[in-house]
């Protein structure tokens, strides 16, 4: 499996998205290739320079388990790209501070 980590950091964290519920699921990618493009793809959105580092599946998946940490395995015949960032809600000049 392949995960994806900051350049340079890469033993102190992955890169992971927010689910429905606010909570993190780390993408383990099947395919380099696939693991690659989202790189590409978050470094194009203005993210720092990203790595793909490949991880052997038993150990990623029962780290995650152990630490209770949501994980989503992403195949070659699945296509994913990067949430928006944008939060529409946050820009409304309409809207006040609490």
């Amino acid at each position: 499996m392949f995960i994806i980590t900051l350049e340079g950091h890469e033993g102190e964290g992955a890169y992971a998205v927010h689910d429905e519920y606010g909570e993190n699921v780390l993408y383990l990618f099947v395919d380099k290739d696939d693991a690659m493009r989202y790189a590409g793809l978050l470094e194009a959105d203005d993210f720092p320079p990203m790595a793909v580092t490949e991880i052997p599946d038993k150990q990623v998946i029962s780290t995650c388990e152990h630490v209770n940490c949501k994980y989503s395995i992403i195949t070659p015949d699945e296509l994913v790209i990067p949430p928006q960032t944008d939060d529409p809600v946050s820009e409304d000049p309409l809207e006040e501070s609490p």
